[in-house]
């Protein structure tokens, strides 16, 4: 957890989405004042902690900084972040310009080699 600048070990006893927000329970904290001071801070998971990803599923963080290649031959670019819109999550590519790319295996993303750092799309950008 992050607090202030400050990163500090936390145990989660419980937790669950709430909109675009976070709902937990921190162990040790059990005072509504106490836990008012933690709003709005950062919450980071231990990547040894979290399960594999499943096939067909990545990990945000994985995907980051992997060379973006059109199914012709062209790069991109490379994956700056991703966001979440609802309807799909989006790849950020940051190349000769900005592009945004709708992360939909199978249509939009061919494929994904992340042994490699690329991954092929089939998308038209003019």
């Amino acid at each position: 957890m992050n607090k202030k600048g400050d990163w500090q070990a936390t145990a989660v006893s419980e937790g669950k989405r709430h909109g675009k927000a976070v709902i937990a329970h921190i162990e040790g904290v059990d005072d509504r004042d106490e836990a008012a001071q933690l709003v709005d801070c950062e919450i980071a998971v231990a990547r040894e902690a979290m399960p594999a990803a499943g096939d067909g599923s990545y990990y945000w963080a994985d995907l980051e900084g992997l060379r973006v290649v059109h199914r012709d031959g062209t790069e991109l670019g490379h994956v700056a972040y991703l966001m979440e819109t609802g309807a799909n999550d989006v790849l950020v590519i940051q190349g000769e310009k900005e592009r945004l790319i709708p992360f939909i295996l199978d249509k939009v993303v061919l494929g994904v080699d992340l042994d490699e750092g690329v991954i092929n799309v089939d998308w038209e950008w003019d």
